[in-house]
């Protein structure tokens, strides 16, 4: 199966080897609003699933040829270097993006619902300002309880469950989505959520077995040219994973081609707001469920029409996803909620100056298993200080890129190989406190927590990262605040699992629509009062 490349309005458009006709569309679109003064802007917002930021083209992939529809995209977009999503987990990554919120603001840090939601989430605000708002996978992992307000959920067409990873049914939903919103009369917001290359990844089912699959990418990697991230390891098994991720990643790439085409082909690309990102990074040991770069940086396209310049990069802000809902508020002229973590980077994307744009706060809490292992970080674009409250060398980190066969191969090499096997103790273990050169070493190999050469940094990230814990009410300040007190530090984890554990014995309900939300539980102070 071949990329080919047409020109439909004006765009270069990945078709990704599947013929699209101008007739026989699987739902046509109805005329455009007629003498429509100024049409509202539309949004279309694209992610993709477990996606490091370097597997894409325009972001400096080694591998030829991995995202020519995503590539496509960035030369005719602004592109951000230093862009991160908050955390390198699916559900509570998604749930800050559509909030502006941290997971602390929001109460949701791991894989669950919350029974309350008091804070206004994406499809809230589109929703009043007149948007018709739909949806196209992740659904339950993009809002803060289930049902939640969508106009529509793409997912199912025609009563039709669509294949997760059938990239034309990526086209065929958004193209219900931009029909329904024009039979409505409103402007669209519509999120297709791609499940590529989130595993099982293409060729293999859950377990890593051979499969026939029916959703061939557009170009299949052999183990043989794939690169090996330098926070991993050259080895047969870990180069044989690699390319059914690669593969994956070039199938996500056929899912947003589709996409792209859809969009074309409606007549709205000139009125559409396009963001696209990936949720965090690949989902193998030392990226996903992280905080180290490679886990939380994000390839960051947007096209705003008549604003954003064609191959514009952004090499010298940090953006982040809390502040994604917020610029999206301000490039709509809607009247942003209070309450946001994040702030609008709009200035950024019509060319002007914004200040305060060098540094992003990340984090991770807990697993899908509602295993608690809490990590903070902050970044700047040289460097990364990393807090994990977890580690006192007896925890053992539990999350699901144990499941892979890179793991699995670390674990064996490990018996006979110390250099693995100190990989690996890092890996299971952590320590309390990393800190490291990203300029110098993007694959984290070199904690400089303890260089004295490297001391001022240290103070100042620290004091960075306190900064914005005690501005966003993070339950963990007074933990980060008596880190080296390691038996209120061990407590208070274990208060934190035992508080997981329990919510993993109830079944969370949110209010169904139409009822009220009531009051949230506060999500601060549960470890006494903060230390100052």
């Amino acid at each position: 199966m071949s990329i080919r490349a047409e020109s439909v309005r004006g765009w270069s458009v990945c078709w990704c080897g599947v013929a699209v006709a101008a007739v026989g569309l699987a739902f046509a679109f109805p005329a455009a609003i007629a003498d429509a003064a100024e049409p509202r802007l539309n949004v279309l917002l694209i992610t993709v699933d477990d996606m490091s930021c370097d597997s894409v083209g325009a972001f400096g992939c080694e591998l030829e040829a991995t995202t020519p529809c995503i590539d496509g995209l960035a030369a005719r977009s602004q592109r951000f270097e230093h862009a991160h999503v908050q955390t390198g987990s699916c559900f509570p990554s998604r749930n800050v993006l559509l909030s502006g919120r941290y997971s602390h603001n929001t109460g949701v840090e791991g894989f669950y619902q919350v029974p309350d939601a008091t804070h206004p989430h994406l499809v809230d605000v589109m929703k009043e300002a007149g948007y018709f708002v739909g949806i196209r996978g992740k659904v339950q992992h993009s809002t803060p309880y289930h049902p939640y307000g969508w106009d529509a959920d793409l997912t199912v067409l025609d009563g039709q469950q669509q294949a997760l990873k059938d990239p034309s049914s990526y086209g065929r939903s958004t193209r219900r989505g931009i029909a329904m919103a024009r039979a409505a009369g409103k402007p669209f917001c519509l999120t297709i959520n791609v499940s590529d290359p989130h595993k099982p990844f293409y060729g293999v089912n859950g377990k890593g077995e051979p499969v026939a699959d029916p959703y061939r990418p557009s170009r299949v990697f052999s183990a043989d040219e794939v690169p090996v991230p330098g926070f991993l390891f050259d080895h047969p098994a870990v180069r044989k994973e690699l390319a059914l991720y690669y593969s994956s990643v070039r199938r996500a790439d056929d899912c947003v081609g589709e996409i792209l085409a859809a969009l074309a082909e409606s007549g709205e690309e000139d009125r559409t707001l396009i963001v696209f990102l990936s949720d965090h990074g690949m989902p193998l040991p030392f990226a996903k469920t992280a905080v180290w770069l490679h886990s939380t940086r994000t390839p960051l396209i947007i096209r705003w029409p008549g604003v954003t310049r064609a191959g514009e990069v952004d090499r010298d802000h940090m953006v982040s996803a809390v502040d994604v809902m917020p610029t999206i508020l301000e490039a709509t002229g809607i009247a942003p909620p209070k309450g946001f973590d994040g702030r609008s980077f709009a200035p950024l994307l019509r060319g002007e100056p914004q200040a305060g744009r060098d540094i992003v706060f990340t984090f991770h809490n807990e697993n899908s298993g509602r295993n608690r292992s809490p990590m903070r970080s902050v970044q700047t674009k040289r460097y990364g200080y990393i807090f994990n409250p977890w580690s006192d060398g007896t925890r053992v980190f539990r999350t699901a890129t144990t499941g892979t066969a890179t793991y699995r191969t670390m674990k064996q090499l490990a018996a006979g190989d110390a250099a693995m096997a100190a990989r690996l103790d890092l890996f299971e273990h952590r320590v309390p406190e990393e800190l490291y050169d990203y300029e110098h070493d993007p694959d984290a190999l070199h904690n400089l927590i303890d260089d004295p050469a490297v001391a001022d940094v240290l103070a100042k990230l620290r004091g960075e990262m306190r900064r914005i814990m005690v501005e966003s009410g993070d339950p963990l300040l007074e933990v980060f605040d008596r880190r080296d007190e390691a038996g209120f530090v061990g407590a208070a984890i274990d208060r934190l699992q035992a508080e997981a554990d329990a919510r993993g014995g109830k079944k969370r309900k949110g209010p169904q629509p139409g009822q009220p939300q009531r009051a949230a539980e506060a999500t601060v102070g549960r470890f006494g009062p903060r230390g100052a």
